[in-house]
């Protein structure tokens, strides 16, 4: 998301600053922002800004057309927001997973304090690493004022918790701290005896923990709301802070810290168990092979809760660090397998770039952007990070910190632990050399292969005689428009790539290609297809028609379905959205067009369903 840092910056500031932000939700192809004053928006410098298409303003929403990788501007605009992402759907419903919400909460609340605690991890292993070879003395002042760095990151972790997820809950980030201060302190961590009104509380050790403050700041932030609205506003500044600490530290002593003290000796004891009747081995062999899969899914970060429980408890945490440094380096081998094997120049430019990245840590560019196309990598890694797993698992190798890739390998020295270090060398050697020869003799799939390299040919000598084209179907009965008749300047321009508009006087919307339905957005207006040609296709219903939330369309199909052209996608009332007020134009566009040739709209004024809507030149 780094590289639309400076763009999302650049709209912050453009639209009246964050305080003028009231709320933002995207679209297919636009961010859609709720301003408090939007006299105080600069459109004119906001058309002008390099990455922006067009921008709208009405009654409803002011729209900045951005294109069809709105997604990825969107969750770094959050960010710098310090907003949680929502779908348009989403901002209007409210509706939430509350399981999804809290595992939400808390990947988003690990992620920033990642940063402190591989420093942490990183200091140790030089810091053994300088004591074994005498080049500082474990005795001398220098050695303990890095220690004192490297043992504060972790028992501080309640405070750093608390900073990260203050916001995220609707708490005050300083009162957070506070209360973790508190807890922290000597009069509290760890003391036997304690009483609070009269009734005795547990003796709880709440540094190098971090569930207990995860489930005070969750009720400050409700107990926040509460107090706002009852203490008026000319007295909240004195009053607020004050009744919001006298309710929510004796509620962390009482409720919330001996339930998080016991959640968290749960989640440690529930794998304990598990790693002593079924084995270590198994927990990492499983969890090395499969990584890739539970990053495309997005549930990669799922896993950092457990870490740092373990890892506080019992200094190390025995699987799940390894597991995905075995299963990145795996990656690695599998695309340097790939690299080898392909004979087309421009594959073995991607192969070998995202091997790179792989190797230190960074999985996904080549989990999207090869993985998912090719589909034998998978196996590969899932046999190579398989054996690393198992050979890291049956010699106990152990990660002393969180930190992944080969530059985090010296971590796994730990206090002096060189045989923990040589293991785990060995199981990133065994999972990168499984995989590299995997994918060599799995090889790149030949009709994918032949088919980049007819492509490349034909992009570059443009030989009439090696051209092939493959048609759209039509989506919908009517008459044909031309693109630049379109009243949306993000499909007239072609921006969002060429195609076609078609008014409709049907109701069927059917499917252009053979394919897969790759999304559909929650409130049907728009539908994304990949063709088995590898053709990206937006079809987008009517002008504004988000606006609706679904109201009018009846589809059936969701993502992943695969379909046949000419299938019945759904149905969808244009006379009702015609009276609403909305443009019922249907837009069809290729959305990776730069991928090829050329693509032709249909010279047909009226189209049935049979009729071919579009030509891609491939």
């Amino acid at each position: 998301m780094d590289k639309y840092h400076d763009f999302n910056k650049n709209i912050i500031e453009l639209v009246g600053g964050k305080e003028n932000i009231e709320a933002v939700v995207h679209c297919m192809t636009r961010l859609r922002f709720t301003l408090i004053d939007k006299t105080k928006a600069q459109t004119n410098k906001l058309k002008n800004l390099d990455g922006v298409i067009d921008v709208v303003s009405n009654n409803v929403a002011y729209q900045i057309i951005i294109g069809t990788h709105v997604n990825d501007v969107y969750k770094e605009l959050m960010t710098q927001l310090e907003l949680s992402p929502k779908t348009a759907l989403e901002e209007q419903s409210g509706k939430k997973n509350p399981i999804k919400a809290a595992l939400d909460v808390i990947s988003e609340s690990m992620t920033p304090i990642l940063e402190p605690i591989i420093c942490a991890g990183l200091l140790a292993a030089v810091l053994s690493i300088a004591s074994l070879t005498g080049i500082i003395s474990p005795d001398s002042s220098t050695y303990q004022i890095f220690d004192a760095l490297r043992s504060a990151v972790f028992y501080f972790l309640p405070i750093l918790m608390a900073m990260s997820c203050a916001k995220r809950l609707g708490a005050s980030p300083y009162l957070a701290v506070a209360l973790a201060a508190t807890i922290l302190s000597s009069s509290i961590n760890d003391v036997k005896g304690l009483e609070l009104f009269g009734i005795g509380l547990p003796q709880i050790t709440y540094s190098n923990s971090f569930i207990p403050i995860l489930l005070a700041i969750w009720f400050m932030g409700y107990v926040t709301k509460v107090v706002k609205r009852v203490i008026p506003n000319t007295l909240q500044y004195f009053l607020t802070p004050l009744f919001v600490m006298l309710i929510t530290l004796p509620a962390t002593l009482l409720v919330f810290g001996p339930l998080g003290f016991y959640i968290g000796e749960g989640i440690i004891g529930f794998f304990n168990l598990l790693m002593k009747y079924v084995g270590s081995w198994f927990v990492m062999m499983l969890y090395s092979a499969l990584q890739p899969f539970i990053i495309m899914l997005g549930a990669g970060n799922f896993i950092m809760p457990v870490v740092a429980s373990l890892i506080a408890a019992t200094g190390y945490d025995p699987a799940f660090i390894s597991s995905c440094t075995i299963s990145d380096i795996a990656v690695g081998g599998a695309m340097l397998g790939y690299f080898l094997r392909a004979r087309n120049l421009k594959q073995k430019q991607l192969f070998g770039t995202v091997t790179l990245s792989a190797v230190l840590g960074v999985t996904e560019p080549a989990i999207y952007g090869v993985f998912v196309k090719y589909r034998r990598p998978f196996v590969a890694v899932m046999i190579g990070g398989g054996l690393g797993g198992l050979f890291a698992g049956l010699t106990g190798v152990k990660a002393y910190s969180v930190a992944w890739g080969l530059f985090g390998l010296p971590a796994y020295i730990g206090e002096g632990d060189f045989m923990n270090f040589w293991f785990m060398l060995a199981a990133v050697v065994i999972s990168f050399a499984g995989s590299a020869v995997a994918a060599y003799l799995l090889g790149v799939p030949t009709q994918e292969e032949d088919q980049e390299t007819i492509n490349h040919v034909v992009a570059e000598k443009g030989k009439d005689k090696n051209l092939r084209t493959s048609s759209l179907g039509n989506v919908v009965k009517g008459e044909v428009i031309s693109l630049n008749e379109v009243k949306d300047q993000a499909f007239s321009t072609g921006a969002l790539g060429k195609g076609i508009s078609i008014k409709p006087t049907g109701t069927h919307l059917y499917s252009p290609v053979d394919g897969e339905i790759t999304v559909v957005f929650p409130t049907n207006h728009a539908i994304g297809i990949q063709s088995q040609d590898g053709i990206e296709i937006l079809i987008h219903i009517g002008i504004d028609t988000v606006e609706l939330e679904g109201k009018y369309f009846n589809l059936n199909i969701k993502q992943g379905d695969k379909i046949q052209r000419g299938q019945l996608l759904g149905t969808v009332d244009f006379d009702k959205i015609q009276e609403a007020g909305y443009d019922t134009s249907t837009i069809v566009v290729v959305t990776n067009t730069d991928s090829y040739l050329d693509v032709i709209p249909s010279n047909s004024e009226q189209v049935i369903k049979t009729n071919n809507l579009l030509n891609v030149i491939l």
